[in-house]
């Protein structure tokens, strides 16, 4: 399958790889079977590999109904997204539809994946954050001219996505990982661990990803090593997370941090990739 370079993440996601994939592409293996990536994300990784068979999983459902929206109606999505309007009382009552549990179950998926898509774009930042009731939180953008309907893109994920054997889960990481075997390659890109307190950015979905977690991730990669089954992982250079892995092979590189709501506190941030293989 040829490799389509307007196969691109389609939402702005919190701690996305798109800035690190020359670095993240140096270390991922030449072969591979079946890829695996248990926290996709905005899945920068996925879009520029394009693997012709793949298992992804997000634990956010609004995340991964937009990706299978995209799959199986994206001339729907397409539509759909054209109603909407860069206004700001407009663009807090689409926010508000997930406050009426009622109301918001009355929405099809098409119109479930373009209210996210429309807040992703036009937010402040771009980014998706929920609160711990998991509901979409972040403010207004003011932009003045947001692509809220990047079709171009939208059709050729949507190729992408029908011309690959793509799964799509939405589970728990490990649960993610239980089809994987020998052969196949597995990327991770956890919530990462954070560098200090007011750096602990847990946005993604309603629950949160604390050390326990990151403990428990650990222990799936010395599983997976077990069995022969070679892993990548990106994380936060912190002590707690390079003495998790330091039994495995540790690049730091050099990250520009983003989500620092002041401007001038977004700078170059070490991480770390870990992995289980030369």
């Amino acid at each position: 399958m040829k490799h389509n370079k307007l196969v691109v993440p389609v939402v702005k996601w919190a701690g996305g790889k798109r800035q690190l994939l020359s670095e993240i592409k140096r270390y991922i293996p030449r072969d591979f079977s079946t890829y695996y990536e248990p926290f996709l994300g905005g899945g920068a990784v996925l879009f520029d590999l394009q693997p012709l068979k793949a298992v992804v999983n997000d634990i956010n459902e609004e995340l991964i109904n937009v990706y299978k929206v995209i799959q199986n109606n994206v001339e729907e999505l397409i539509q759909d997204l054209r109603k909407h309007v860069n206004e700001e009382e407009y663009f807090y009552r689409i926010r508000e539809l997930d406050r009426n549990e009622e109301e918001y179950s009355k929405l099809t998926n098409v119109q479930r994946a373009s209210r996210i898509l429309y807040l992703n774009k036009t937010c402040y930042n771009g980014l998706f954050r929920v609160n711990s009731a998991g509901q979409f939180n972040a403010p207004f953008g003011r932009y003045k001219r947001p692509n809220i309907v990047n079709e171009d893109t939208l059709r050729a994920v949507n190729q992408y996505f029908n011309e690959a054997d793509i799964k799509f889960m939405c589970c728990d990481f490990e649960k993610a990982v239980e089809s994987i075997s020998k052969g196949d390659f597995v990327y991770f890109d956890p919530p990462y661990d954070p560098v200090s307190d007011s750096a602990n950015f847990t946005g993604y979905a309603k629950g949160g990803f604390n050390r326990e977690e990151q403990i428990r991730l650990k222990k799936l990669c010395d599983k997976l090593d077990s069995q022969g089954v070679k892993f990548l992982l990106s994380n936060s250079a912190t002590s707690f997370i390079t003495e998790l892995y330091k039994d495995y092979h540790i690049e730091i590189i050099q990250a520009k941090r983003a989500i620092n709501s002041k401007g001038n506190e977004r700078g170059e941030v070490d991480e770390v990739l870990v992995r289980n293989y030369e």
